[in-house]
């Protein structure tokens, strides 16, 4: 055995292999891409396939001529895309108007009242949100499971009602918070999520102190809260012991808007809004 002219070929081989591979992903990638261009209507599902694979290639393939194609296919493949979720949402449009209800907005995002709808065309699904707060998993783009979820959300979001004692609710959240601190935080402020935490914690019944587990907790969901405060900004009074306490939310910094452990979007109206980061309580003069 000549081990010189082995260890060459071997070498070769070697070197070649990954070429052979990734001539044989970019040449299938290419035969189904030209098979879809082909078409004479654009499959925007399917051209989304081939793109990722083509995509996968590129990353084994250094070519020119490839990388053209791939750019072309790429963004004939997004206006596919985007044909299919005008489609998708001018028809769900019809739904809701048939209904009475006004849908606004444009895809990826459409508005119904204050929420919003986030289609994700690529993975045929979307879901419904408050504010930053996200309502539903991923729903199939289906008419019926889409009018249903906002049936229910509309239902617990929109048409909930702020009970009366929130406000009293929060302060004690609010106190307790105060008072769990060594020194008193400047202007009495404390976090917005802390305040939230605790109205949670203080919602707990003797059964769930004496066992805790998931089935003795009671909940009370941030989106809920959410839509909770934003109907208490139009009267944030607390009566405590015969006297008028008003609450007051301070803005969130930059990096404070970036976590959702340290801030809460409060909605103006389905887009608009605020991120707020702490609260305080003062005496109404």
């Amino acid at each position: 055995m000549n081990e010189t002219l082995l260890t060459s070929v071997q070498s070769a081989q070697d070197h070649l292999t990954p070429q052979f591979k990734a001539l044989k992903a970019a040449t299938g990638a290419l035969k189904q891409a030209a098979k879809l261009a082909a078409e004479e209507k654009a499959d925007a599902l399917a051209m989304q396939k081939a793109l990722l694979k083509m995509e996968q290639a590129s990353e084994l393939l250094e070519d020119d001529v490839f990388a053209g194609a791939l750019a072309t296919f790429r963004d004939d493949t997004m206006t596919a895309l985007d044909a299919l979720a005008f489609d998708f949402a001018r028809d769900l449009k019809d739904l809701f108007e048939e209904r009475g209800e006004t849908v606004e907005g444009k895809p990826p995002r459409l508005t119904i009242n204050d929420l919003v709808l986030n289609i994700d065309i690529g993975t045929r699904k979307a879901q419904w949100v408050y504010g930053k707060e996200e309502l539903t998993r991923p729903i199939p783009l289906s008419f019926n499971p889409i009018l249903k979820a906002y049936d229910a959300q509309k239902r617990t979001i929109l048409d909930r009602m702020l009970d009366d004692g929130f406000t009293t609710e929060l302060y004690t959240a609010w106190q307790q918070l105060i008072e769990k601190r060594s020194q008193r935080p400047p202007s009495g402020r404390v976090s917005l999520t802390e305040a939230y935490s605790q109205i949670v914690l203080n919602r707990q019944n003797t059964r769930f102190w004496n066992a805790p587990s998931r089935s003795t907790f009671k909940d009370y969901d941030r989106p809920l809260f959410v839509r909770d405060m934003v109907l208490a900004m139009s009267n944030p009074i607390a009566v405590v012991d015969g006297t008028e306490k008003r609450f007051a939310l301070g803005g969130a910094t930059k990096s404070q808007a970036e976590s959702a452990a340290k801030s809460v979007w409060l909605p103006s109206s389905a887009l608009d809004g605020a991120y707020y980061a702490n609260i305080t309580f003062d005496v109404v003069e």
